[in-house]
């Protein structure tokens, strides 16, 4: 039974992941991708990054729920709008079912005492900060899932976070208020008495909280991580993280409303354990979310083995080369230079495997990053002086320790003589042939040399 079981998960297995899906008929590939991205989302799940971190974006919640609220409500009353706080929060606290109006005016009590008046210097810094570290840890987690090491820089984090607390609330709320009060309006009303109009301003106002909830969402995506989302990846993520955010909060609103066994255990702690549930909830479905619309943009991330995908030596030679190629071509031509994300794109590899040999080059002077943003790989030295031979040097000696180098490692005389033997009989190939007779050359393979 153990072998028949195994053989059928082999089969399986290989019907899955064996194959290209370019070279696939649509209706299979469709099928197959499918399938393919729906193993990586489980394994990303039980891999527990994104639990993890969906469980700390919970924890700085609670320390900047109550100041996030004030800082917000704050510049909702400058600008009149301040009541209608409440109906939103009751919308997004709605699937806790008869608690949640509870909540809302806990949540609303803490920030009516708030008086950041008697605040010190100090407590007031404390404040702002743990409404920042929210903002900050979002972006964090999404430049996780699209794999950016690379942070915004002080000054654009500044201006992003201060937009999204002073200017995000006021848009919302104005985009509201400025719905309500048409729709309010003699002619509105009058118009929405006419058949079918009435028929589909009603089903409009059923549809319309979701398409603003699919929005919020594609907004996010395409602006949270530090770098280029496209708009079709932003709208692809939103649109699958808005259908789970309603599906799961008619979902919980049927299991909170027919648990009555919280409620016996933690007595009136259930109302809390319930609302950081749903908050979990909430931020488990944004990071998933974030992930469809990465893996949607690189499908070279979906791959059969967990963790980041790694190339073998040879590959990283091949990949060497072959941005080299393009970027001083795209130099010598005069063409726009590329971008990490534009040469992400164009040779379809992991953005990890591709950043460690580009980090080699830069460190060898062979590339150089201009100061734009996002900034363009350019040659660091002229084509006619970087040879082939430092650039498969640089990318052979990528990731290499200190204490496991070469010279730490030395083997017995005849491997040495060998390995001497086979670079010498490399490098005889490359040695007069420099990136201007690789970009020159016709055909890269055959005809290097001949310009």
């Amino acid at each position: 039974m153990t072998e028949q079981a195994g053989r059928l998960r082999a089969a399986l297995t290989a019907a899955i992941w064996n194959g290209q899906l370019a070279t696939m008929p649509h209706g299979k590939a469709a099928v197959i991708g499918f399938a393919r991205l729906l193993i990586v989302l489980v394994r990303d799940l039980a891999y527990g990054q994104l639990t993890l971190r969906a469980m700390g974006l919970v924890y700085t919640t609670l320390l900047s729920l109550v100041p996030l609220l004030a800082l917000s409500f704050s510049v909702l009353k400058a600008f009149g709008v301040y009541n209608q706080i409440d109906g939103l929060l009751l919308g997004f606290l709605a699937p806790l079912g008869a608690k949640s109006a509870e909540i809302a005016r806990w949540i609303i009590k803490f920030i009516e005492n708030l008086n950041v008046g008697v605040l010190s210097s100090i407590g007031l810094a404390l404040l702002v900060y743990t409404v920042v570290s929210l903002i900050q840890k979002v972006e964090e987690s999404f430049n996780f899932i699209w794999h950016v090491t690379q942070l915004r820089s002080f000054a654009r984090r500044f201006s992003g976070y201060l937009s999204v607390l002073l200017i995000g609330p006021v848009l919302v709320f104005a985009a509201i208020g400025i719905t309500s009060g048409i729709m309010s309006t003699t002619p509105a009303q009058q118009l929405l008495a006419m058949e079918p109009l009435g028929g589909l301003a009603y089903a409009a106002s059923k549809t319309l909280p979701f398409i603003m909830v699919i929005g919020v969402f594609t907004f996010i995506y395409a602006y949270g991580p530090n770098t280029k989302v496209s708009r079709g990846a932003a709208l692809v993520g939103g649109a699958v993280a808005g259908a789970l955010w309603q599906g799961a909060g008619w979902i919980f609103a049927e299991v909170a409303a027919k648990s009555t066994q919280y409620a016996a255990i933690y007595s009136s702690f259930a109302i809390l354990l319930t609302f950081l549930i749903w908050v979990y909830l909430n931020w488990l479905i944004l990071l998933l979310g974030s992930s469809i619309a990465f893996y949607h943009q690189h499908p070279e991330y979906i791959v059969l083995r967990p963790g980041e995908p790694r190339l073998s030596n040879r590959m990283r030679e091949r990949l060497g080369l072959t941005a080299m190629y393009l970027i001083g071509k795209a130099y010598r031509d005069g063409t726009a230079s590329y971008t990490f994300s534009a040469l992400t794109q164009q040779l379809g590899v992991p953005m990890h495997s591709l950043e460690i040999v580009l980090r080699a080059m830069r460190e060898r002077g062979l590339l150089t990053q201009s100061g734009d943003h996002p900034p363009v790989y350019l040659p660091a030295r002229d084509l006619e002086i970087i040879t082939l031979s430092e650039l498969l040097d640089a990318v052979r000696s990528a990731g290499e320790e200190p204490s496991l180098s070469l010279d730490s490692f030395p083997a017995p005389e005849p491997i040495e003589s060998l390995l001497r033997s086979v670079e010498q009989a490399a490098g005889e190939r490359v040695q007069h042939l420099t990136l201007k007779d690789l970009v020159l050359s016709r055909s890269p393979v055959e005809g290097i040399g001949r310009s």
